[in-house]
């Protein structure tokens, strides 16, 4: 046999020499779940491997990932009953403890960057990404509600706004609003294809962000389309996003392949809390080694596309590698 591709795998020396993905802290995107309170670490029965964090808490958190070489962190706010509404007016309120936390912390870590959520499910009464009239979720009545959120936001020193919500054309009035307040320099993460998915119920125990009502299908993705990711993509490019996501990832792989190779965007995979906790338990089971899994799985979200990956085993995985 004149080719023997075992040659090229003969040893770690030459493996490593001549592998085609790598995954490292800076290709990894933390997410926190922020409370309000003090002196909180509350462990997320259903995503162990994860915590709910008050301010101060959070403050040392991020401070341990950057010592990991971990930058860049996703927040997400979980908000008492009593501060929610019907038209989600909390989310731009200069008293919503998320903003305020937001400012605190670039002001302890300027160095970070901070990605957003933009949505109503977590100041909406009705626990709906939009907001609902007469049992319906109502698109274009939404978008100025999500516009305020945003300018609130960047105002409050998020480097990255993350539309989250699958609004059609709101990235467009995001990024209007945002120039017209003179943050153009403020990017846009679009939730580009988020699937309507059973993947995300550890999150929404973590945040207590359950519709009231009805389920989120009539705006998120059915599971079974991949053409119509590729329409939502090239509409969210056009309205001027910077970089667009892909939900979930393991179970979506063939999607973010399709979206890097049709358009040359920063794209970002998020490996969410269904699919985490269900990695985290077979490995607490024994039946998978921890150790080895966690980066087999992030390296196949690497090597399927994504240029960078939220998911809740990013500080684990860097603690690895130190």
């Amino acid at each position: 046999m004149l080719r023997r591709p075992r040659r090229n795998r003969k040893s770690q020396a030459v493996r490593s020499a001549i592998a085609e993905t790598y995954i490292g802290e800076q290709h990894m995107i933390m997410p926190l779940f922020l409370v309000l309170g003090s002196g909180i670490k509350d462990q997320i029965a259903s995503l162990p491997m994860a915590y709910r964090w008050s301010l101060d808490t959070m403050m040392n958190e991020i401070g341990e990932c950057l010592l990991l070489g971990i930058d860049k962190f996703i927040i997400f706010p979980a908000i008492p009953e009593d501060l929610k509404d019907k038209t989600a007016t909390y989310s731009y309120d200069p008293d919503n403890f998320y903003l305020q936390a937001a400012t605190k912390i670039k002001e302890k870590y300027p160095t970070v960057c901070l990605i957003s959520d933009v949505a109503m499910d977590p100041y909406s009464s009705d626990g709906h990404d939009g907001l609902v009239r007469d049992g319906k979720i109502v698109n274009d009545e939404t978008l100025p509600i999500l516009a305020k959120m945003a300018v609130a936001q960047a105002e409050a020193g998020f480097d990255i706004i993350g539309p989250s919500d699958m609004m059609d054309g709101r990235v467009e009035i995001i990024r209007l609003a945002l120039d017209a307040a003179g943050y153009t320099d403020t990017s846009i993460m679009s939730y580009t294809a988020k699937y309507a998915s059973a993947l995300y119920g550890p999150f929404r125990d973590a945040l207590d962000s359950v519709p009231k009502v009805g389920d989120k299908k009539t705006y998120q993705m059915d599971p079974s389309n991949i053409n119509e990711a590729l329409i939502e993509a090239q509409l969210d490019m056009e309205e001027g996003a910077d970089f667009i996501m892909i939900k979930p990832a393991l179970h979506y792989l063939d999607v973010i392949r399709e979206l890097k190779t049709s358009f040359s965007m920063p794209t970002v995979a998020y490996h969410v809390s269904g699919e985490c906790a269900m990695l985290y338990a077979a490995c607490a089971n024994g039946w998978l080694d921890r150790k080895k899994m966690v980066p087999e799985t992030l390296l196949s979200i690497r090597r399927a596309g994504a240029d960078l990956v939220i998911s809740y085993f990013a500080k684990e995985f860097a603690e690895s590698l130190h």
